[in-house]
């Protein structure tokens, strides 16, 4: 996936390994485009840099973010999370995905990014678009809601068994956006598409 630098994506969040940067975009880039999130996400940390400044902020001044990226609903997530992380551990993220599992409004991938990214340390990173790909390569032919089923996550184990996950997760989810996509996948552009059991 490497070799082909016209299909990777720069975004702020990728040259910062602070597990509070990371839980802010991954925050906001649920359901939300990347090139929508980068803007909002930068103005966002100038004005919260740290999760102690995020704790004690107003639901109005955080919800002025959230309402940009049209999930106006969302701004009790960020502070409810960093309130917890402060109040909890004193700041500090903890270092296992059980742990981070208990900070209100992260899921199993969030907990599994901060993980890879900040701790080259999970044992599986899914979402939808993960899912979907280890779907096509392997043939699996799964419908619906496929994220949690135990034969993707298996998968995932095996695919996230790599030096590098941070390098890794990135390229896969360019590989997801970019070639592998929910409609009108690019095949003939693939360079995995002779092991690839999609058709």
């Amino acid at each position: 996936m490497t070799e082909h630098h016209r299909f990777i994506r720069e975004f702020e969040w990728r040259n910062q390994s602070k597990q509070y940067n990371i839980l802010i975009a991954e925050f906001m880039l649920q359901r939300t485009k990347a090139e929508q999130v980068e803007p909002v996400y930068k103005k966002f940390l100038k004005q919260y840099p740290y999760i102690v400044t995020l704790s004690k902020a107003k639901l109005k001044s955080v919800e002025k973010y959230t309402a940009t990226l049209g999930r106006h609903n969302r701004a009790p997530y960020f502070i409810n999370a960093a309130k917890f992380v402060v109040h909890n551990w004193s700041g500090k993220f903890p270092e296992s995905r059980d742990e981070l599992l208990k900070i209100p409004g992260v899921g199993n991938y969030v907990a599994g990014a901060i993980m890879a990214v900040c701790y080259n340390n999970a044992d599986y990173v899914v979402d939808s678009n993960i899912a979907r790909f280890i779907n096509r390569y392997n043939g699996l032919t799964l419908k619906g809601e496929i994220r949690r089923k135990k034969i993707i996550i298996e998968k995932s184990k095996k695919l996230f068994n790599v030096k590098d996950q941070r390098k890794f997760l990135f390229a896969l989810l360019d590989f997801t956006a970019l070639i592998c996509k929910p409609i009108n996948p690019l095949c003939p552009e693939c360079p995995l598409k002779k092991k690839c059991k999609y058709s």
